[in-house]
C-alpha cells in the first residue's frame, strides 16, 4: 500500500453481533477494497489500524513465500478479504 493512499471505509453491524467493515483503498496504481470482520465495534482509528497491521501481515506473507512451492501461507486470515478494483 502507497504512504499516499487513503483508506475508507463504512461499517455494518450484524445479527451476530459482529462488526462487518468494508473498506476502499484509495491509490492510484494499486487501488483495492476488502472486508474485516471485526468481534466487536471499534473506534474509527482502531479500525484503520487494524487494516494497516493486516495489509502488512499479507505482504510480509506474501514476501516470505517460496515461489518454488506451489502451497499457499500455512495461516489463513478467514476475517479478512482483500481484492483488486
Amino acid at each position: 500500500m502507497n504512504e499516499s493512499a487513503s483508506i475508507r471505509i463504512t461499517t455494518k453491524a450484524l445479527n451476530s453481533g459482529n462488526c462487518q467493515v468494508k473498506f476502499f483503498i484509495e491509490d492510484e496504481e494499486n487501488p483495492q477494497y476488502g472486508y474485516l470482520l471485526l468481534h466487536e465495534t471499534k473506534p474509527v482509528g482502531d479500525i484503520l489500524e487494524e487494516i494497516k497491521v493486516r495489509m502488512a501481515r499479507r505482504r510480509e506473507a506474501l514476501l516470505q513465500d517460496n515461489p518454488f512451492l506451489s502451497i499457499a501461507p500455512s495461516q489463513d486470515d478467514h476475517h479478512f478479504y482483500l481484492f483488486s478494483a
